[in-house]
């Protein structure tokens, strides 16, 4: 049986195995994908290859931060077990490594690593799931000790590092949703408004007040509202009787981003 490049492609895309491991297989096997997965599976180049439908729940986060950029990698795994083992832990690592080395572009390079250097040793199906770039003036992070929720902040370069850390820590523990008030769009706005109008319906203290009045009364609460979903306008965790954008300034983050497994 002719061994195309489609064929290849297909094994190459159940097992993660590269090209030329995949083409060998084949024409040993003539043809045939599933003795050519047996065949790589004997080889112990695709012990993983089994184990591509099951699921993988569990992971890791690693954020490396140099200069003015951040290299953001998550890796999933099927067992807390493995995600917890300092083997796992020194695979992300290196898949950060990795991505400082070769850049974005290459994630399905990184996955091949992946595979090659750690799947068929720890036994599970490793999927990269985040693999990015961050580019600022300053960039900060922080991982959570579980090492499955994290934080990115983005900030200018006049920004304090240390405090940019801790706004980072701010984000895993309150997951706002926008970084200021003006940010929020006036559909976002709208829909809360809406819901807020049927809660007051149902409440029987409102029993027989027009919706003019319930309106104005949701009005008022609009501002709380956006304090509450917005990074900037939040009460700071470490210190509720400040504002995060009095902790570190309000002109100081540009972006954030939070990261979970």
């Amino acid at each position: 049986m002719a061994i195309t490049a489609a064929l290849i492609k297909e094994l190459r895309e159940i097992t993660w195995i590269g090209m030329m491991e995949c083409k060998k297989a084949l024409e040993e096997t003539n043809g045939d994908i599933n003795l050519a997965i047996d065949e790589l599976r004997k080889k112990g180049l695709s012990k993983a290859a089994k184990k591509a439908d099951r699921e993988t729940l569990e992971g890791g986060l690693k954020i490396v931060t140099e200069w003015a950029k951040a290299y953001v990698v998550s890796v999933s795994c099927e067992t807390d077990f493995l995600a917890n083992s300092d083997r796992f832990k020194t695979m992300l690592g290196d898949i950060a490594n990795f991505l400082k080395t070769n850049w974005a572009d290459s994630k399905e390079a990184a996955q091949e690593y992946l595979n090659t250097n750690y799947a068929m040793e720890m036994g599970e199906n490793l999927q990269i799931s985040n693999y990015s770039i961050y580019e600022g003036w300053v960039t900060a992070a922080y991982v959570h000790s579980n090492g499955k929720l994290a934080a990115l902040i983005v900030a200018n370069a006049w920004t304090d590092e240390e405090k940019a850390k801790q706004v980072a820590m701010h984000v895993t523990a309150t997951n706002p949703e926008f970084l200021s008030a003006d940010d929020i769009s006036d559909e976002v706005v709208a829909k809360e408004k809406s819901i807020q109008l049927e809660i007051m319906k149902n409440d029987p203290k409102m029993t027989g007040k027009p919706d003019e009045v319930l309106l104005k009364i949701i009005e008022g609460k609009m501002g709380k509202f956006k304090s509450e979903i917005s990074l900037l306008e939040q009460d700071f965790v470490m210190d509720p009787n400040v504002k995060v954008k009095n902790f570190i300034g309000e002109k100081a983050i540009t972006a954030f981003y939070r990261f979970s497994i």
